[in-house]
């Protein structure tokens, strides 16, 4: 018996030893808190970093938009047919008459033919089918037309 009691006294909890437990238990539970807190901050900072990376892309988009515009601009001027002739005529071109215009046969030279993307067909008039009377008109104009029958027919006199 007076191993049984030592045995129990070498195993039982000093109260300090509950207490650096429960503190124990209390800072797990506040570690655990903090780190799942740091991966919410950190996958939200990524998150907006990203936002703020997707908004600076779209403002860089719009800017490259405009100055393609421009450009088109300046190119639809370069390529109009005032700019076109005044550089023609800077360079000595001048305008032909026609009478001035040789035009040269070519033996064996056969003319290109239009691409035909499409068989042409011809149109066709298609009507619409016309509907009945009887899926046009509504059930009580329908039911008073059967009255009006039976009416007609039972007031008939038989011979």
């Amino acid at each position: 018996m007076d191993r049984l009691d030592n045995f129990a006294h070498t195993y039982t909890q000093a109260p300090w030893r509950k207490q650096f437990q429960i503190m124990g238990l209390f800072l797990l539970g506040v570690v655990l808190a903090a780190l799942v807190a740091a991966v919410y901050l950190t996958v939200s900072a990524r998150t907006a970093a990203a936002g703020r990376e997707i908004q600076y892309m779209d403002y860089k988009i719009g800017g490259l938009n405009t100055d393609i515009e421009d450009l088109q601009a300046q190119l639809a001027l370069i390529l109009s047919s005032e700019e076109m002739e005044k550089r023609a005529r800077s360079l000595g071109f001048e305008p032909v008459s026609a009478d001035d215009i040789v035009y040269l046969a070519i033996p064996g030279y056969v003319e290109a033919q239009p691409a035909v993307l499409a068989p042409y067909l011809a149109r066709t008039v298609v009507s619409a089918p016309v509907t009945p009377a009887e899926y046009t008109e509504s059930i009580f104009t329908w039911l008073s037309r059967q009255i009006r029958l039976w009416l007609a027919n039972s007031t008939e006199v038989l011979p």
